[in-house]
């Protein structure tokens, strides 16, 4: 039977308003099994200041597998620092990537990044989705650069299209990019942003595609307990999720 590739996908830590009861067990969890490696989709602070983005980088460290971030709109500066919020969105939050993130490299798993996130948008709700041009473009090319994988994740924030959830994405350009993704040959699309975990099986233009959604290890809970997801790869069974739940 062919080696299983086991990774686990967390989203929404919100540093600032954790649940570090939660967090002890997630870590307590990466410690025994040892996954491939940890995807963070999003939202690793509150209100993106430079005292959340410490704490997250501080308990980041502290997981022993390597570990590959996505920002969520709450990882932007909020409303009241605006002048950053448009010139400089992402420096914090770069500056941890970069702090945190190595070369990753699985044999058979392909992670592609697409940047959900809007520093302004014409509407009200700026904390919802958005696919820009430039941003589907790269995630498109970094499929087309890892073909050669059987498996190709697409890691976001935004669920792409509403997944039945308490809280909503409304992805401006979702549907749209998920059809480009399917066509570009992704397996599915990991996402965070709704704190409550999913897993769809679509058809998108003939084609079967995932749709696998995080919960939260914040405080802010919606209609479920924390929880993460657990990926298992494995050529000969495929895809399996499973949620791991606290209590």
């Amino acid at each position: 039977m062919a080696a299983s590739t086991v990774l686990y996908h967390v989203s929404d830590l919100h540093f600032g308003y954790e649940d570090r009861d939660a967090l002890a067990w997630f870590l307590a969890e990466v410690k025994r099994e040892r996954p491939a490696a940890v995807i963070c989709t999003g939202d690793l602070t509150m209100r993106g200041s430079a005292r959340e983005f410490a704490l997250a980088q501080e308990w980041l460290e502290s997981v022993p597998v390597p570990v590959t971030l996505e920002p969520g709109n709450h990882d932007v500066p909020y409303y009241h620092h605006m002048v950053r919020r448009l010139t400089r969105p992402y420096e914090r939050y770069r500056a941890l990537e970069a702090a945190i993130e190595g070369e990753l490299d699985l044999a058979d798993v392909a992670l592609v990044p697409l940047n959900t996130v809007a520093r302004a948008q014409f509407r009200l709700n700026w904390s919802k989705g958005r696919i820009g041009a430039a941003d589907l473009d790269a995630a498109l090319h970094g499929l087309a650069v890892q073909a050669d994988k059987p498996l190709r994740l697409v890691t976001a924030h935004h669920p792409l299209v509403e997944a039945d959830t308490t809280a909503t994405a409304s992805t401006r350009g979702g549907k749209a990019a998920l059809a480009a993704l399917v066509r570009a040959g992704a397996s599915a699309v990991l996402t965070g942003h709704v704190h409550d975990a999913f897993d769809l099986s679509l058809e998108v233009e003939g084609r079967p595609i995932r749709l696998i959604g995080a919960g939260t290890l914040s405080q802010r809970l919606r209609s479920t307990p924390p929880s993460y997801n657990r990926l298992e790869w494995n050529a000969d069974t495929g895809l399996r999720v499973g949620r791991c739940q606290l209590g």
